[in-house]
Protein backbone atom coordinates (compact mmCIF):
# COMPACT_ATOMS: atom_id res chain seq x y z
CA UNK A 1 0.00 0.00 0.00
CA UNK A 2 1.42 3.37 -1.05
CA UNK A 3 1.38 6.09 1.61
CA UNK A 4 2.42 9.71 1.08
CA UNK A 5 3.61 12.16 3.69
CA UNK A 6 3.82 15.88 2.94
CA UNK A 7 6.97 17.62 4.13
CA UNK A 8 8.81 15.11 6.31
CA UNK A 9 12.27 16.57 5.56
CA UNK A 10 13.48 15.71 9.05
CA UNK A 11 12.99 11.98 8.54
CA UNK A 12 16.57 10.60 8.33
CA UNK A 13 15.76 8.36 5.34
CA UNK A 14 14.12 11.20 3.41
CA UNK A 15 16.97 13.53 4.30
CA UNK A 16 19.62 11.02 3.20
CA UNK A 17 17.84 10.31 -0.11
CA UNK A 18 17.47 14.02 -0.92
CA UNK A 19 21.12 14.78 -0.10
CA UNK A 20 22.19 11.90 -2.37
CA UNK A 21 19.85 13.20 -5.10
CA UNK A 22 21.33 16.70 -4.86
CA UNK A 23 24.94 15.48 -4.94
CA UNK A 24 24.34 13.04 -7.80
CA UNK A 25 22.51 15.53 -10.04
CA UNK A 26 25.08 18.24 -9.39
CA UNK A 27 27.82 15.77 -10.38
CA UNK A 28 26.25 14.98 -13.78
CA UNK A 29 25.11 18.50 -14.71
CA UNK A 30 27.46 21.15 -16.09
CA UNK A 31 27.98 24.35 -14.09
CA UNK A 32 25.04 26.67 -14.67
CA UNK A 33 22.81 23.85 -15.95
CA UNK A 34 22.00 22.14 -12.63
CA UNK A 35 18.53 23.10 -11.39
CA UNK A 36 18.21 20.56 -8.58
CA UNK A 37 17.02 22.00 -5.28
CA UNK A 38 18.62 21.23 -1.96
CA UNK A 39 16.45 20.66 1.12
CA UNK A 40 16.41 24.36 2.01
CA UNK A 41 15.21 25.10 -1.54
CA UNK A 42 12.45 22.50 -1.25
CA UNK A 43 11.17 24.20 1.91
CA UNK A 44 10.18 27.27 -0.14
CA UNK A 45 6.50 28.14 0.51
CA UNK A 46 5.72 27.83 -3.24
CA UNK A 47 6.64 24.13 -3.11
CA UNK A 48 4.77 21.09 -1.81
CA UNK A 49 6.95 18.02 -1.23
CA UNK A 50 5.89 14.42 -0.61
CA UNK A 51 7.77 11.31 0.42
CA UNK A 52 6.14 8.08 -0.74
CA UNK A 53 6.25 4.93 1.35
CA UNK A 54 5.50 1.32 0.47
CA UNK A 55 5.15 -1.13 3.37
CA UNK A 56 6.86 1.37 5.70
CA UNK A 57 9.88 1.66 3.36
CA UNK A 58 10.81 4.91 1.62
CA UNK A 59 10.04 4.32 -2.06
CA UNK A 60 10.62 7.82 -3.43
CA UNK A 61 9.78 11.48 -3.41
CA UNK A 62 8.56 14.31 -5.55
CA UNK A 63 7.65 17.97 -5.32
CA UNK A 64 5.33 20.39 -7.01
CA UNK A 65 6.30 24.05 -7.34
CA UNK A 66 3.56 26.59 -8.02
CA UNK A 67 4.59 28.83 -10.92
CA UNK A 68 1.20 30.56 -10.96
CA UNK A 69 -2.33 29.61 -9.89
CA UNK A 70 -2.79 26.90 -12.53
CA UNK A 71 0.77 26.06 -13.61
CA UNK A 72 3.05 23.78 -11.62
CA UNK A 73 6.55 22.41 -12.02
CA UNK A 74 7.78 18.98 -10.97
CA UNK A 75 10.89 19.06 -8.78
CA UNK A 76 13.04 16.51 -6.96
CA UNK A 77 11.53 13.32 -8.31
CA UNK A 78 13.61 10.52 -6.90
CA UNK A 79 13.24 6.77 -6.47
CA UNK A 80 15.06 5.19 -3.55
CA UNK A 81 17.82 2.90 -4.83
CA UNK A 82 16.24 -0.40 -3.73
CA UNK A 83 13.01 0.54 -5.56
CA UNK A 84 14.64 1.49 -8.89
CA UNK A 85 14.03 -0.32 -12.17
CA UNK A 86 10.80 -1.83 -10.84
CA UNK A 87 8.23 0.53 -12.34
CA UNK A 88 8.00 2.78 -9.29
CA UNK A 89 8.81 6.02 -11.10
CA UNK A 90 5.35 6.04 -12.65
CA UNK A 91 3.83 5.78 -9.14
CA UNK A 92 5.57 9.01 -8.10
CA UNK A 93 4.55 10.76 -11.33
CA UNK A 94 0.92 9.63 -10.94
CA UNK A 95 0.88 10.76 -7.30
CA UNK A 96 2.14 14.21 -8.29
CA UNK A 97 -0.40 14.48 -11.12
CA UNK A 98 -3.19 13.51 -8.71
CA UNK A 99 -2.03 16.13 -6.19
CA UNK A 100 -1.82 18.74 -8.97
CA UNK A 101 -5.42 17.98 -9.96
CA UNK A 102 -6.56 18.45 -6.33
CA UNK A 103 -4.85 21.86 -6.41
CA UNK A 104 -6.56 22.82 -9.71
CA UNK A 105 -3.28 22.87 -11.63
CA UNK A 106 -4.00 22.78 -15.38
CA UNK A 107 -0.45 22.59 -16.75
CA UNK A 108 2.59 20.74 -15.42
CA UNK A 109 6.10 21.52 -16.60
CA UNK A 110 9.51 20.12 -15.81
CA UNK A 111 13.17 20.55 -16.61
CA UNK A 112 15.45 17.56 -16.88
CA UNK A 113 18.90 16.93 -18.23
CA UNK A 114 19.68 16.34 -21.90
CA UNK A 115 22.57 13.92 -21.26
CA UNK A 116 22.61 10.12 -21.38
CA UNK A 117 22.32 9.94 -17.56
CA UNK A 118 18.82 11.44 -17.85
CA UNK A 119 17.52 9.03 -20.56
CA UNK A 120 15.46 6.97 -18.06
CA UNK A 121 13.82 10.13 -16.67
CA UNK A 122 12.95 11.45 -20.14
CA UNK A 123 11.48 8.07 -21.13
CA UNK A 124 9.38 8.00 -17.96
CA UNK A 125 8.05 11.51 -18.52
CA UNK A 126 7.25 10.76 -22.17
CA UNK A 127 5.45 7.56 -21.11
CA UNK A 128 3.45 9.71 -18.67
CA UNK A 129 2.27 11.99 -21.49
CA UNK A 130 4.75 14.85 -21.19
CA UNK A 131 5.85 16.49 -24.45
CA UNK A 132 9.01 18.47 -25.16
CA UNK A 133 8.29 22.20 -24.99
CA UNK A 134 10.02 25.55 -24.90
CA UNK A 135 11.67 26.79 -21.71
CA UNK A 136 9.15 28.06 -19.15
CA UNK A 137 9.19 30.35 -16.13
CA UNK A 138 12.76 31.50 -15.39
CA UNK A 139 14.46 28.90 -17.60
CA UNK A 140 16.33 29.78 -20.79
CA UNK A 141 17.37 27.66 -23.75
CA UNK A 142 20.23 25.39 -22.66
CA UNK A 143 21.73 22.50 -24.62
CA UNK A 144 22.06 20.62 -21.34
CA UNK A 145 18.35 20.84 -20.51
CA UNK A 146 15.13 19.37 -21.88
CA UNK A 147 11.85 21.07 -21.00
CA UNK A 148 8.60 19.12 -21.00
CA UNK A 149 4.96 19.91 -20.25
CA UNK A 150 1.63 18.20 -19.79
CA UNK A 151 -1.86 19.68 -19.88
CA UNK A 152 -4.14 18.06 -17.31
CA UNK A 153 -7.85 18.22 -16.75
CA UNK A 154 -9.53 17.86 -13.38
Amino acid sequence: MLKSIEGNFDNPEVNEMLVKHFIELRSVSPEGSAHVLDIAGLKDPTIKFWSLWENEQLMGSGALKFLDEDHGEFKSIRINDKFRKKGNGIKVINHLIDEAKKLNIKKLSLETGAGVFFNPARKLFTKSGFKVCEPFSHYEKDINSVYMCLLISN
